[in-house]
């Protein structure tokens, strides 16, 4: 399997995995497991946002880039990153594309513009992470509603808007790619989080959140970057140094704790 190979580079052990399985189970609000859609295989982690502790990352409180999964799991201890992904696309400096909300601070502006590359691909979005809940709005509705968003950022293509499919995904594409994005629920109570294990077109992807997880709205992260932190699954991707990422954090808070940005 393809997550194995990835493996074979991990820089920090997930000694803890089993433990951690059963702490994501039972206290965190993140569920991981593996599911065939259409004979293509995927990684999929359920978070409520009503229980989980989900939030953006992207600088340590040095200003330093996080860039790794392994980074920011050695710099949370004693906590625990339960969960992690690559969260939207990002430049060279591997300061965000479009917009960015860290612990309510916003740190880039809503791009509402097309442009080029999947970024530009309109309709785009927005994951907005609020207190208890987590909704992927398209740009335009997400202006609109103006949300409070503790965490956001943005991303795009849109996978699937109000239960429809992009207009401009096409059905049997030969453009394969692995791919990872998030869909949510109308309420906003259900926040799932995917990863293909193998190449798949936009098209196969959106329906992935749209008829096998039930989702009406889901957004893409990327693709050639795409990685997963799952120790309940056994995974902990390396790669390309990476931009922000959103987690589930657990354990117990402690007054000199790690400080995030």
């Amino acid at each position: 399997m393809r997550w194995l190979a990835r493996l074979a580079g991990l820089a920090v052990p997930l000694l803890a995995a089993p433990l951690l399985a059963g702490e994501a189970a039972a206290h965190t609000g993140v569920t991981c497991r593996t599911l065939t859609f259409e004979g293509a295989g995927y990684s999929v982690c359920e978070v409520d946002p009503a229980a989980a502790e989900l939030r953006l990352f992207l600088e340590d409180s040095e200003g330093r880039v996080w860039g790794s999964f392994q980074r920011l799991a050695a710099g949370l201890a004693p906590r625990h990153l339960v969960f992690a992904m690559n969260a939207g696309m990002y430049h060279p400096d591997r300061s965000p594309v479009g917009h960015y909300v860290e612990d309510g601070t916003e740190r880039m502006r809503v791009i509402a513009s097309a442009g080029p590359g999947n970024f530009g691909m309109l309709p785009n979005g927005v994951f907005c992470a609020e207190p208890g809940r987590a909704r992927v709005l398209e740009t335009d509705a997400y202006l609109a509603e103006a949300p409070a968003c503790r965490h956001a950022t943005q991303s795009g293509p849109m996978l699937v808007i109000d239960g429809e499919i992009h207009p401009r995904f096409i059905p049997g594409s030969s453009s394969r790619f692995l791919r990872n994005g998030v869909g949510t629920s109308v309420e906003g109570d259900r926040a799932v989080f995917a990863i293909s294990d193998e190449p798949v077109s936009f098209h196969d992807f959106a329906r992935l959140f749209r008829d096998r997880l039930g989702l009406p709205h889901a957004l893409y992260f990327d693709g050639k970057v795409s990685r997963l932190w799952a120790p309940e699954l056994g995974r902990a991707d390396t790669g390309f140094p990476l931009g922000p990422i959103v987690g589930v954090v657990a354990g117990p808070k402690i007054d000199d704790g790690p400080a995030l940005r």
